[in-house]
């Protein structure tokens, strides 16, 4: 039996979940899990195996155990305590952000200054920021959860996402466009995109778009000047509450087609960051969960059939993808189990 520890503190709640899942009938493989209550109140799983424990008491709890391996979910802070945890275990972290892995002790300097003063100095004095890239190139893998970026960066591919919900798709003159994620323009060209509506001609059909997060006041007040020069034929829904899983959940399985005009760059620790080069969107785990295709920028580099390339014609587009069949069979449950498996015994 291999004896596998899975830590996460800090903020990936749902790969903490999807990695329980797949593991939870595993043959020859137990995984016993070390969650925050910050990160298990967002879970819904039980049993044994799971321990709530914060970064004061964990080195203590994993010297009692026997782990032949050891997966950190997320290595954004607390560099200190990760740091013990690479030198005494067979470690593997999984990557969020793969520029700042490699971010110089003085680029983290510099970044205190930038944005976030007090948090950065605290991580600073007393959690080993300027120690972070040194966790990553002491830890004995790093895991990509994008099959074709991990490729190409020399990480390990962690199979991570798999398919949750049975897609129905009733036919109907109406395209229900969903665009997953809160409503912030510094993540996701949302400006763009509804000035693109405004473009719209109408042919007969009748398009529903699902601002599928929460706005801000200052966003509400823009998409409102925005949706009133909006054709007729097109509904915009937004919320000004964050959405509850439930309902989110509903709106995906309803979605055609998921719409994602994520920015090209973003940015950690003041570190640049290149989405679909050294930073992979959540989208790409919210259509195979929801088998939805999802059109992204044609910045974004993918590999997989059902990531569009957004064209220039969007509005045609989306009654292309509409009518498109894209197939999610092998993303089930069970064989990206079995990858995971696999994958896991030669670790």
């Amino acid at each position: 039996m291999k004896r596998i520890a899975y830590i996460e503190l800090d903020t990936h709640a749902e790969l903490a979940q999807n990695f329980f899942e797949l593991t939870s009938e595993m043959h020859g493989i137990a995984v016993d899990f070390y969650f925050s209550e910050k990160i298990y109140k967002f879970l819904q799983i039980t049993g044994d195996n799971i321990h709530l424990t914060d970064y004061t008491e964990l080195l203590e709890r994993l010297k009692k155990e026997k782990y032949e391996l050891v997966i950190i979910g997320t290595v954004h802070r607390h560099f200190n305590f990760y740091n013990a945890i690479v030198r005494s275990y067979n470690t593997a972290i999984v990557v969020h952000n793969l520029n700042f892995t490699k971010a110089s002790g003085w680029q983290l300097f510099k970044s205190i200054f930038k944005k976030d003063r007090r948090y950065r100095l605290k991580l600073f004095l007393k959690e080993g920021l300027l120690d972070a890239a040194n966790v990553y190139k002491k830890s004995k893998y790093l895991f990509g959860i994008d099959e074709l970026t991990a490729k190409q960066n020399d990480l390990r591919f962690l199979p991570i996402y798999f398919n949750r919900f049975k897609s129905e798709n009733p036919d109907s003159d109406v395209i229900t466009i969903v665009v997953p994620g809160a409503v912030s323009q510094q993540r996701r060209d949302y400006k763009s995109f509804l000035e693109k509506l405004r473009d719209f001609k109408n042919t007969g059909f009748s398009y529903e778009v699902i601002l599928l997060g929460k706005a801000s006041e200052d966003e509400i007040e823009s998409l409102n000047k925005i949706i009133v020069q909006i054709p007729q034929f097109i509904n915009i829904k937004y919320f000004k509450e964050k959405v509850v899983q439930d309902e989110f959940d509903q709106w995906m399985s309803k979605a055609d087609v998921l719409y994602c005009p994520i920015q090209t760059e973003s940015e950690f620790f003041s570190v640049k960051e290149i989405y679909g080069k050294t930073k992979i969107s959540g989208n790409i785990g919210d259509a195979i969960k929801y088998g939805k295709p999802a059109i992204f920028p044609a910045t974004y580099r993918s590999d997989l059939k059902f990531i569009i390339e957004e064209k220039t014609d969007v509005q045609s587009q989306f009654i292309d993808v509409k009518n498109g069949t894209y197939d999610f069979s092998s993303y089930s449950q069970n064989k990206i189990s079995d990858r995971l498996k696999k994958m896991l015994e030669k670790l």
